[in-house]
């Protein structure tokens, strides 16, 4: 059975059915992510005052993917384009391109999770925090048994206060902290449970991270097994590189707006 409109457009949209398919989904698309950033908003203003996150991300992570991102969506479109007049060879060489921002991008956050991951705050006995990331705990550490030591690169403070607003504070001087685990009151990493800022950005970026992923499988298939299509049918090819890439732009859109919200604000 042949599926009509693989190609030519139909006759009550103007375009075809894969065509119209991508923009129904991205329409889904965008409710979902615009639920998230309105959950994001709304988290932000329900915040207690001074106990909003500033300066928890690296900026210049942030915007070396958004740089990788504005890269990739060039690319995919170059990808298209060749496709269109003819030129296979520069079709592999820009989707091969598109590929590999994908992979830095993946390889990037990657880093920013794991930051995320070995850092700790610790909240003491006497009421300070000790806060950083770890470097290395005794082999007879047990918080249960209050057993052992943990070393944090970073700095105690007195007040919780002064580990959330970071841009605010010039100059902080961070060592080795060694605290024993009978001083332990709580002991916590940066993961998307500790607090709601770090839950919010995980959801975001990692939904957005996977979107990358599955972004990155299809180019791959395209650009390795499904390119035989080319041969047999290269107009219906050009359309699926043309769909492929309305999704990846609006992947791109959404870390747009991503990274001022998260990293700038």
């Amino acid at each position: 059975m042949e599926i009509p409109y693989t190609i030519q457009a139909r006759p009550d949209t103007g375009v075809y059915n894969a065509k119209l398919g991508i923009w129904l989904f991205l329409a889904s698309e965008v409710m979902l992510f615009g639920g998230l950033f309105s959950s994001y908003v709304l988290l932000r203003v329900g915040a207690e005052p001074g106990m909003w996150p500033h300066g928890w991300l690296d900026v210049r992570l942030g915007t070396a993917n958004t740089i990788i991102l504005a890269l990739s969506a060039i690319t995919t479109l170059l990808a298209w384009a060749a496709c269109k007049v003819g030129q296979f060879g520069k079709f592999k060489f820009f989707h091969a391109c598109t590929l590999l921002c994908a992979l830095a991008f993946l390889g990037i956050k990657s880093y920013e999770y794991h930051d995320k991951w070995i850092h700790y705050e610790i909240k003491l006995n006497d009421g300070t925090f000790a806060d950083g990331h770890l470097v290395e705990k005794s082999e007879d550490f047990d918080l249960a048994k209050k057993t052992g030591t943990v070393t944090l690169h970073g700095r105690i403070v007195n007040d919780e206060t002064l580990l959330y607003d970071l841009r605010s504070q010039k100059d902080i001087k961070l060592d080795e902290v060694t605290v024993k685990a009978a001083d332990i009151k709580q002991m916590e990493n940066y993961g998307p449970w500790h607090n709601t800022y770090l839950a919010i950005y995980f959801t975001m970026t990692g939904l957005h991270a996977l979107h990358i992923l599955g972004g990155s499988i299809v180019i791959g298939f395209l650009w390795g097994p499904g390119r035989k299509m080319w041969k047999t049918n290269p107009t219906q090819f050009t359309n699926r590189i043309e769909v492929s890439g309305l999704f990846w732009h609006f992947v791109d859109l959404v870390w747009i707006f991503l990274f001022p919200v998260l990293y700038l604000t």
